[in-house]
């Protein structure tokens, strides 16, 4: 028998965008059913560097990129790399990737992500404050680790057109980053120091938290997998194995698994899946006090609550393949490369991240019409963007206007 309810607002989802989107709404005073096969914030929102990346302005497609892709994507050890396996079907995005990463694009593409991370880090204080979670998110900044001179010299050309988009980034020399961080090697490119950045020591408790706020705001929490998505005259009607959801407005924050949603609303959009992992070790004080990110290798060092958590590097690889065992350990490696003395690993982890060719994430409304509103896509930056898209998507359905141009995230851009 399958069940049947309704509602005014359904969002599929409840990773930390659908947590925000849902937690918006109910605010407002909107009946909110959030659909999630798994326990809120429970995949890549739970496993990811846990920084809030206001300075994130820079898409992963830039001419520097292009310029090394072959080797980038085709070495196994590379920070971006691509199981080869999934090469065939990969093909079509990576086309669009490369065109994205050429210099008019990549610029443009630069300043829509400076657009979005503009207020991303008040919008956060502020949601902290509300959730009472305020004391498990620092404002220690974050910090860019450069193991040569040669990696620092690498990097300026970057830094620069991040303080051209309003980014504070200062360089630091060895000593001063001894000075910040004094269980850090000796390093001989020193770094570049974001100041303005928060970090969330946490990110599986704030998660919790804010599924709890929303609830507490009249969200009603669904378990189920969503898998159909029909138009009728004046509302949608969501599909799972045992049940049925009639909404007026369905909000797609399903994050890597959105892209079968959007196509049965009427939308192609080129979504494709990012497997991200992480390494940690537990351990009562963490060698460092913030986010650290050796830029050679592709991961952050997180002092979490705890334990020390490697988070990181880029494999473009689908939803269906078990985790590489090598990427666990490059990641593994890497860390000890830094931290001679860390104990065995205590656990690892891989999940998704929903990734787009230009880096800038879906937010707008079907061409089909207003009653379905995309809000995925986000690549690395979901954590840090999730209030920014909840304020957004609660401004489209209301039919305010919105306090950032949304025409760079349409859904049908590509």
């Amino acid at each position: 028998m399958t069940e049947k309810s309704g509602c005014e607002v359904a969002v599929v989802g409840a990773g930390v965008v659908g947590l925000c989107v849902a937690y918006q709404l109910a605010r407002e005073g909107r009946d909110v059913v959030l659909v999630d096969p798994e326990a809120p914030g429970a995949g890549a929102s739970f496993g990811n560097a846990g920084t809030i990346a206001d300075y994130a302005v820079e898409p992963v497609g830039t001419p520097d990129v292009l310029r090394n892709l072959p080797s980038l994507l085709f070495d196994r050890n590379s920070p971006l790399s691509i199981r080869r396996a999934a090469l065939p079907s990969l093909a079509p995005w990576l086309l669009r990737f490369a065109r994205q990463s050429l210099p008019g694009a990549a610029r443009r593409n630069a300043l829509a992500l400076a657009a979005l991370l503009g207020d991303a880090a008040p919008r956060w204080r502020n949601l902290a404050s509300d959730i009472g979670e305020s004391g498990h998110l620092a404002n220690r900044g974050c910090l860019y680790m450069f193991e040569s001179t040669r990696a620092r010299k690498a990097a300026e050309g970057g830094l620069a057109r991040r303080r051209d988009l309003g980014v504070s980034v200062d360089l630091v020399s060895p000593e001063e980053l001894k000075q910040l961080e004094p269980g850090l090697p000796p390093c001989e490119g020193g770094g570049a120091f974001f100041s303005q950045a928060l970090f969330m020591t946490d990110p599986g408790r704030m998660m919790a938290r804010l599924a709890a706020a929303a609830e507490a705001a009249g969200v009603r929490m669904m378990r189920a997998r969503i898998t159909g998505i029909t138009r009728q005259t004046d509302h949608v009607v969501l599909t799972a194995k045992a049940a049925s959801l009639s909404a007026r407005h369905a909000v797609l924050a399903a994050g890597a698994h959105s892209k079968d949603l959007a196509r049965q609303a009427g939308d192609r959009v080129p979504l494709e899946t990012e497997r991200g992992y992480h390494v940690e070790y537990d351990m009562p004080v963490a060698p460092v006090t913030r986010p650290v990110c050796p830029t050679s290798r592709g991961f952050y060092i997180c002092p979490m609550h705890g334990r020390l958590r490697m988070a990181g590097t880029v494999e473009l690889g689908g939803l269906t393949a078990p985790p590489s065992p090598h990427r666990i350990a490059r990641i593994e490696e890497g860390a000890r490369a830094i931290f001679d003395n860390l104990p065995a690993p205590s656990r690892n982890w891989m999940g998704f991240r929903p990734s787009m060719p230009d880096s800038l994430p879906v937010i707008g409304f079907s061409k089909g019409g207003r009653d379905v509103v995309h809000a995925y896509g986000h690549g690395h930056i979901g954590l840090t963007l999730a209030p920014v898209t909840g304020a957004l998507v609660a401004d489209m359905i209301a039919g305010r206007g919105t306090s950032i141009d949304v025409a760079p995230y349409r859904p049908d851009r590509f």
